[in-house]
């Protein structure tokens, strides 16, 4: 797997275009999180999210096998489902070395 560093200018964008999309059930920074989702709640959607599109992926791949689909839909849906999984073992990964660190401080 290999990363590209993007540009400061990409960067930019990329942040512009994120800040701008609506945050429906996100509590607003320092809010205690009052009437927005819980954490949980929007892990769970998350992992939700990247399991159907791996269903996705093993359906349209199916099709295909059976000579019924497009095989550029499941290049796609594969690549997707793959990028999800990927995410979501990196935020994993990340998660259990914030653990690790907190159980490491002094008390």
């Amino acid at each position: 797997m290999s990363l590209i560093s993007p540009s400061a200018a990409q960067a930019a964008l990329a942040y512009r275009s994120v800040d701008s999309l609506p945050l429906e059930g996100v509590p607003a920074p320092g809010g205690g999180g009052q009437g927005g989702a819980s954490f949980a709640s929007m892990l769970g959607d998350a992992l939700g999210g990247v399991i159907a599109q791996g269903k996705q992926a093993d359906g349209l791949a199916v099709q295909a096998v059976a000579g019924h689909g497009d095989i550029t839909q499941v290049v796609t849906a594969v690549s997707q489902a793959q990028l999800a999984l990927q995410t979501t073992v990196a935020v994993r990964d990340r998660v259990l070395q914030a653990y690790q660190d907190i159980i490491k401080m002094p008390i």
